[in-house]
């Protein structure tokens, strides 16, 4: 555990005083690394850059540029919203993870990432190896219905993923989507043992999930 927390505050400060410094000639390494110490607690929400140029008191599209310098160097990536004619879906705000997921603090955000990182392995590895046009995106209404990840094959969605720590009954949201968007299947992904289908959704352990995916 002393090792592990060693590397990440190592990984980090080279990436803030090295990587960006050389990729920008930015200044404010101090800001910069309250922007790299904030991005944790924003895992699994829609990422509001207004609110972060906000709390740093810094340009807003000066953070949105450093935002995409961290995309570049594999600190961070973001996935934008889905939408279907049949929602109100979100339009602007994408979600935001971290490549190194151990980072999140809570359980189920930190599920949420890791979860998110497989998902886009797959959707890398079948354009590498499939040749098709992948897209991993995320699911939520203005009333703030979510699903957590649909992935998209060739501009059509293929399945989407709803990520719950423990072995809980389908989300409500599942049916509201799986009605009013082509989307043919949907997971409920856990971290237990138990595989089971509640309502005509599969729900199973993420391992189990992986493996039929064909993922590590």
């Amino acid at each position: 555990m002393r090792t592990w927390r060693r590397w990440q505050r190592e990984r980090l400060s080279r990436v803030v005083r090295e990587d960006l410094r050389d990729l920008e000639n930015v200044r404010q390494a101090a800001l910069v690394e309250l922007l790299v110490e904030a991005l944790p607690d924003r895992v699994g929400s829609p990422l509001s850059v207004r609110s972060l140029s906000e709390d740093l008191q810094v340009a807003h599209a000066t953070v949105g540029r450093w935002l995409g310098i961290f995309e570049n160097l594999y600190v961070c990536f973001r996935i934008p919203p889905f939408g279907a004619p049949r929602i109100r879906a979100v339009k602007k705000e994408n979600k935001l993870y971290l490549w190194d997921w151990s980072q999140v603090p809570g359980r189920g955000a930190r599920f949420e990432n890791l979860v998110a990182c497989q998902l886009l392995k797959y959707c890398h590895h079948q354009e590498d190896t499939q040749g098709h046009r992948m897209e991993l995106r995320f699911m939520r209404d203005t009333d703030r219905r979510e699903v957590d990840f649909v992935v998209i094959r060739d501009n059509e969605p293929l399945f989407a993923v709803e990520c719950k720590s423990g072995e809980k009954s389908p989300s409500p949201a599942i049916a509201y989507f799986r009605d009013r968007t082509p989307i043919a299947d949907f997971y409920q992904v856990h971290l237990g043992e138990r595989d089971r289908l509640s309502g005509g959704i599969r729900v199973m352990p993420f391992r189990t999930f992986c493996r039929e995916l064909g993922l590590p």
